[in-house]
């Protein structure tokens, strides 16, 4: 197997490629190790240097701190999931992590198809997710997840892409911003 890697706009994520499905139930970030009994994001949550990782469907987003440099770390987060699927697993994750949209309003409904089908395969492209959190007098409150969380371009993607569609689509929206 040969997992292949992506740099993101983020330097402090990298977006490994297994060439394999990696979450069966959607978008997943897991920072601390103790949250997760999975034996491959416990092993990579316990390389010194490393933050974060961030499932999706098909990658895995790893988010280390300022001091560590990728050279130090990179092989042994390859290493790992080529020993994981080598095993013969098909995917890292395989649970129900859906999010319960019943109690949306009309105008959040709204805010929440806007996101999944223009925004989020884009940020998904750049190891990352966004999630809706709420909607309050024309202010929309969202979470960016994998890559996205820390990035420094995240402001600019907020404001000029979030904001100005949302704006564009939903005249009640007036401001996008991450919690």
């Amino acid at each position: 197997m040969f997992v292949q890697t992506e740099e993101t706009p983020n330097p402090n994520s990298l977006k490994f490629l297994p060439g394999k499905k990696v979450s069966n139930s959607g978008p997943y970030e897991i920072t601390k190790k103790e949250d997760m009994q999975n034996e491959l994001v416990r092993n990579i949550l316990s390389v010194n240097g490393v933050e974060g990782i961030f499932l999706g469907k098909d990658f895995i987003s790893v988010n280390k701190n300022d001091e560590t440099k990728w050279e130090e770390i990179k092989h042994i987060v390859i290493s790992l999931i080529n020993d994981f699927y080598a095993d013969g697993k098909e995917f890292v994750i395989d649970e129900n992590v859906k999010e319960d949209t019943s109690d949306l309003n009309e105008i959040e409904e709204k805010i929440v198809k806007i996101l999944e089908q223009k925004i989020r395969p884009a940020v998904a492209r750049d190891g990352g997710d966004i999630k809706f959190k709420e909607f309050k007098d024309g202010v929309v409150k969202v979470q960016l997840q994998g890559s996205c969380s820390g990035c420094p371009s995240s402001t600019m993607t907020l404001k000029q892409g979030v904001q100005n569609l949302l704006c564009h689509y939903l005249p009640e929206v007036k401001e996008v911003i991450a919690i």
